[in-house]
Formats: structure tokens, sequence, C-alpha cells
């Protein structure tokens, strides 16, 4: 691509809005650009009217979710988009399907943190780490399977220990609760007790929560991830 046609990325965004937003300020934040023209070209779509990714899986409306998806998909590849970024971690459940679907690749956040994960621990590959996502992403099984084809051992938390996360992910981020720092120590523990040796954070609302507390390098941010690999993917230089 030359400067007169540079990468456009196509970006379904809206689930949830909060981490949506982060995603967009983390891309600009994390290019090297000395100047506006420098930056990526975006098309960004809200959709936040998309029905709750967890209910819809879980609730038998898996093909109206992906119906809906493609349509997002067909509409930013008619914009002319380049690539497709999907900044929800959950909706990669139907990443395959989206794939199938259109064109252009879809940058695969699952795939890709993984892929992260794994050359962190390139010298010692087998080792256990946690999954703290949605519970649709958890019963999908989607970075459990990444991570064993990685040599890597997932673990999930406990019911009362998932119960936390998703309480963080839905009343203290997509209904604009409070967020207990507290709470994050008690699910560090149930992991160190586990003997976990990283912790993905697997769900976009846990990446706005990252960005409250700037939690330490134990946790690999699929969110960072998608960024990185966005910027990469437009020809930029990731900063």
């Amino acid at each position: 691509m030359t400067a007169k046609n540079p990468v456009k990325i196509g970006v379904i965004g809206g689930m949830g809005p909060a981490a949506s937003a982060l995603f967009y300020r983390m891309t600009v934040e994390h290019t090297k650009a000395l100047y506006d023209q420098q930056h990526l070209d975006m098309i960004l779509l809200s959709h936040a009217s998309m029905p709750d990714r967890t209910e819809a899986l879980l609730g038998g409306r898996r093909a109206e979710l992906l119906k809906l998806l493609l349509a997002d998909a067909h509409l930013l590849e008619s914009c002319g988009a380049d690539a497709i970024a999907i900044p929800c971690n959950t909706s990669h459940v139907l990443a395959d399907e989206i794939q199938a679907g259109i064109h252009v690749p879809l940058i695969n956040m699952v795939t890709e943190t993984v892929r992260e994960c794994a050359a962190r621990f390139a010298a010692e590959p087998s080792r256990r780490v946690a999954v703290l996502a949605t519970d649709g992403t958890v019963r999908a099984g989607i970075y459990q399977r990444a991570l064993e084809a990685q040599a890597m051992e997932p673990w999930l938390p406990p019911a009362e220990v998932q119960s936390l996360v998703t309480e963080m992910i839905y009343d203290g981020v997509k209904r604009g609760g409070k967020v207990d720092y507290e709470d994050f120590l008690t699910i560090e523990r149930s992991l160190a007790c586990a003997g976990c040796e990283a912790a993905l954070l697997a769900c976009t609302e846990l990446s706005v929560i990252n960005e409250m507390f700037k939690l330490p390098a134990f946790y690999i941010d699929a969110m960072r991830t998608l960024v990185k690999r966005v910027i990469l993917f437009a020809g930029k230089e990731y900063v």
C-alpha cells in the first residue's frame, strides 16, 4: 500500500462501549506518529445494541449473533476495510465462521493473545495459565483449546471466583458501578494458590480494569495484544 492508499482497519465495537473507547485510545497512544497523517485509518462501528454475547451463546441465539456480526463485517468491507478487528473476546467464539464469511482478514484476538503468551514462555512452554473471561468465553473453550495447542495448561477459576470475575465485568464496568481492587486481589490469591504463572485478561472489560489499576505483567491483556496486531497490520510502528 502507498501513502495515497493506506490500510484501513474496520472495527466492530460497542461490545461494550467503554472497552471499545479504550481500544481506540490505546491504538492512538501506541502508534508511533508525529502528526495526524501518521496514525491509522480506521472505520469504527459501535454496535452497542448487539445482544449480550454470553446470553446469546448460552441461550441458543448463536445463529442470530453470527448474522449480526457478519452484517457488520460486510458493512465494513463495503466501506473499504482491509481487515476487521473485534475488541470483544466472547465474539471470537464465532471467529472462524466470521472469517469464512468475509473476504478480508479477521485479526483474531484469541489466536494472537495465546501466541504472545507462548512467546513469553518459549523456553519452558508447559506453564499453567489462568483464563479470566465471561461465562460465554469460558464455556466455549476457545482460550483453553488455543493454550493447549501451544503446550500450555489452561486453568479456570472455581465457581465462586468466576462469579467475582463476572461481577467485575458486568456490575463494575458494563453497568458503570464501582470496581474494588480488593476483589482483584481475591482473584489473584486464587490464581497464586493454583500455581498459575500468568493470567489472560480475556474480556475487554477486564482490559478497562487493567487500565484503571495498571496490573502487573503477570496479566496478559488481550486488548493490548489486539491493539499491537492492528497497528502492525496497518504497517505502522507499535510503541
